[in-house]
């Protein structure tokens, strides 16, 4: 195995196919030829497949894409250990993904898709085919056909969730290959249409839900939307003549929303089993998936059964689920139109009420919320830990359980999760409890397999690229810095582990904290282990990433990040670069786009709605490009100077560097870090990488790193600290401390 250091792959063919690029030495030393696999191992253990780089690239260098990056939890200039691995054949392979895709790409689609890459259970991976060196057995203009008829022009955007394979460890997709949706379809099923044993209009929009209603008693975390929906339903269905009488219309309309997976079909479901009332539900991205004639068909054959139902005298509610896929805001197709006549029509229709579900309100088109038509609003909030052990008890019932399990240490363990979630963590704690226990007669499920499976487990919330793995990381893994980890405590752990400390004292918690200093000294490490102490979630984004040329872009990225966060809450927000995303006002030439960039951050911050357990965390090399506004009180308001490290934290980096690398015993640390003035921690690391790799040069069967090879070493990797710089860092900090 080598260790290697991460960079961004600049290839446009590589990007989201699981490839990555090494030296061509590297290859051989590793006995490897090209398109074989390898095993990475960074915060999280991941496979890709290996190919030579330009003859340019550096020999300590691994270059990769930014979801290949995500899998190993690491940022650009991160360690990487690279081994060959042995590949298996998958028998079967779960996956989850969003519900447009899960509802509009079948599972043959998607097995075509994953032919030629290589997976792990818990990797995010494209739809993208491996079309670089595809195997024989590989489709690519098939699959990139269906793939583009099923979801349409931003199929290439879509990112799915390894979720489980057979056998575990680094497998391969083989057109013999089982590939399932998480509680969905799988290969060889015949799509539900073609179902025999169901009509064609029930197909379409099933009158009742495939099983039984989960008790309203049971929604736990929804209860106060559970009553007001009863209410609403019971006053519209039993009592229209009251609502006549005191001037009011008996017309329901109502939309739902929430975080994806946190149970709204669930709870509209259940209420309306509870009144008695039948479901008719349509499912949006299904329908807008479909050719537009077809769509049509299918939203005006659910929107007649319900109409129908409702006249012969039975209460009805037709569900429409993820309407924002029907009726999005940004650019609605004539469909749109289509399907709003037809629900204006419908809405009067005594005995009827639409209920419509959305993750985002804010993307659903804005007539859909006519006084006449949605008129009355539910959230179903994300559950919080005290809830989510809650419904751990609720979904656990049945299960027989090992004593001694503590179901609130794995709410703890679960930040970010929603229902939909714990219910994949209680099927994967199962298939580890009847793993470990194949022999037992009586099987439990313990703590150990409920606390691997929120390992496994990737939050709904959490599915996208900018997720930062912490790896395990905690603030006791950070040396030194006594002063830095001290007030990020304060300002980032605190807020969000003892809130009820800030509301006794009648407080607001800071809402956030800029993290400023010279490249390469940690600012990332610090984010990491900050997240690993508080068990939160951590999502990543550099600043640049959000800057679009398109009016209104940017700041439509600005407003999704923030729910997004809120979502996975408890969240730390991490604005890496965070000049390039908030500069100073009326100084750029972007046609004012960083402008309104700076605009739509400071209302998020300052939003009227309050932004509960998400605490951002920015970080820059240059604090004095930041616009001033986003620094008081109520914004990013604590700023931590992160200092270059001195000669007793390089002994630490050092030998942190160097544990997995032997050493002679004539090297001396500690009188090496007396000489490294100059070097940031990321250089310290490189040194040690670059000594290994100048013993193997010398030769391959190197077991030991010399003071030489460190000497050789020191002559390639020269400190990266600008003294410049580190002054004028020191003088923003010194008259931070003053005040000035």
């Amino acid at each position: 195995m080598i260790t290697l250091t991460v960079r961004h792959s600049p290839s446009a063919l590589d990007t989201r196919r699981g490839v990555v690029r090494l030296h061509p030495e590297v290859l051989d030393a590793l006995g490897l030829r090209a398109w074989d696999a390898v095993r990475l191992t960074g915060t999280r253990v991941t496979a890709a497949l290996a190919a030579a780089a330009d003859a340019g690239v550096p020999t300590g260098v691994l270059l990769t894409d930014d979801i290949t990056m995500s899998n190993l939890g690491l940022t650009e200039g991160s360690e990487v250990v690279v081994a060959p691995v042995q590949v298996a054949a998958a028998r079967s392979v779960t996956v989850s993904g969003s519900r447009l895709a899960s509802t509009g790409v079948a599972p043959e689609t998607v097995r075509l898709a994953l032919i030629g890459k290589v997976i792990t259970t818990g990797d995010a991976v494209s739809l993208l085919p491996q079309d670089l060196a595809p195997p024989p057995e590989a489709d690519v203009s098939t699959a990139r056909r269906k793939l583009s008829l099923a979801i349409g022009l931003t199929w290439t955007n879509e990112l799915l969730t390894i979720t489980a394979t057979e056998p575990d460890g680094v497998v391969a997709v083989q057109p013999s290959t089982v590939v399932s949706w998480r509680d969905g379809a799988r290969t060889g099923e015949p799509p539900a249409a073609a179902r025999p044993v169901l009509p064609a209009p029930v197909a379409i929009a099933p009158p009742v839900p495939a099983a039984p209603p989960v008790p309203v008693a049971d929604l736990v975390g929804a209860q106060d939307a559970a009553r007001r929906l009863t209410e609403w339903l019971e006053l519209s269905f039993r009592r229209p003549e009251l609502l006549a009488r005191l001037g009011a219309s008996a017309r329901l309309g109502v939309l739902v929303s929430g975080p994806e997976g946190v149970g709204k079909s669930t709870l509209v479901r259940s209420v309306a089993a509870a009144v008695e009332a039948e479901v008719i539900e349509l499912i949006a991205p299904s329908a807008a998936a479909l050719e537009p004639a077809a769509a049509s068909q299918r939203a005006h054959d659910a929107i007649s059964a319900a109409v129908a139902k409702a006249r012969r005298s039975t209460p009805c509610v037709l569900l429409i689920a993820d309407i924002e896929a029907l009726l999005p805001a940004n650019d609605p197709p004539p469909l749109a139109t289509v399907v709003l006549d037809a629900l204006h029509a419908a809405v009067d229709t005594p005995g009827l009420a639409i209920v419509a579900t959305t993750a985002s309100p804010e993307g659903t088109h804005p007539k859909l919320r006519d006084p006449d038509l949605v008129d009355r609003e539910l959230t179903v909030p994300p559950p919080d830990a005290r809830t989510r052990t809650e419904l751990l008890r609720v979904l656990l019932r049945e299960a027989p359980l090992e004593d001694g399990v503590d179901l609130a240490v794995v709410a703890e363990r679960t930040p970010g999760f929603v229902v939909a979630d714990l219910v994949a963590l209680r099927r994967d704690a199962a298939v580890r409890a009847a793993l470990r226990q194949r022999e037992t007669a009586e099987p439990r499920i313990g703590q150990e397999d409920l606390l691997g499976a929120a390992q496994t487990v990737r939050p709904i919330s959490m599915s996208a690229s900018d997720a930062l793995a912490t790896g395990g990381l905690t603030l006791d893994d950070v040396g030194d810095m006594t002063e830095v980890k001290q007030a990020l405590t304060e300002s980032v752990l605190w807020p969000l582990q003892y809130p009820d400390s800030f509301a006794r004292l009648g407080v607001q918690p800071p809402r956030g904290v800029l993290l400023y200093g010279p490249p390469g000294c940690g600012k990332t490490f610090l984010v990491r282990a900050l997240a690993g102490s508080g068990r939160v979630n951590v999502m990543s984004v550099k600043g640049a990433e959000l800057m679009d040329k398109w009016v209104g872009e940017s700041e439509r990225a600005v407003r999704e990040l923030f729910r997004r966060a809120a979502d996975a809450a408890p969240t730390l927000l991490f604005l890496d670069e965070v000049d390039a995303l908030a500069p100073r006002r009326g100084q750029s030439s972007d046609s004012g786009v960083g402008d309104r960039v700076v605009a739509a951050l400071l209302t998020e911050l300052d939003g009227v709605e309050p932004l509960n357990d998400v605490v951002i965390i920015g970080a820059t090399n240059r604090p004095e490009l930041v616009d001033p506004a986003l620094l008081r009180p109520g914004r990013l308001e604590r700023l931590v100077y992160v200092p270059p490290p001195d000669a007793e934290a390089r002994t630490e980096i050092l030998k942190s560097a160097a544990r997995h690398t032997p050493l002679t015993a004539e090297v001396d640390l500690s009188a090496l870090a007396l000489e490294l003035d100059g070097y940031s921690a990321a250089d310290c690391a490189a040194l040690i990488r670059e000594a290994a790799l100048t013993a193997m040069r010398e030769s391959l069967d190197a077991a030991e790193v010399t003071p030489a090879h460190l000497d050789s070493a020191r002559k390639a990797v020269r400190p990266s600290l600008d003294p410049v710089q580190l002054a004028n860092l020191a003088a923003y900090a010194d008259r931070h401390r003053q005040g000035g």
